[in-house]
């Protein structure tokens, strides 16, 4: 079960959003690098949303309707 990045993100408590969003769907996810998101330092230090592979394109619509 390999995983893949559904999104990139620069503020940690958004990261955090989305990530609690997808697990209310039952999407379960995780985030890399959300420490290093902290210091804000943007693109150069961002947090990594994941999700299982077979869950990519349930979790890319998912986060598309929430920000519709």
């Amino acid at each position: 079960m390999p995983l893949a990045m559904v999104r990139e993100y620069s503020d940690r408590i958004e990261a955090d959003v989305a990530r609690l969003g997808l697990e209310a769907e039952g999407i379960p996810a995780v985030l890399f690098d959300a420490g290093v998101s902290s210091l804000r330092l943007g693109p150069i230090a961002s947090a990594r949303l994941m999700v299982d592979e077979s869950d990519l394109a349930e979790a890319k619509a998912i986060l598309d309707r929430a920000d519709a």
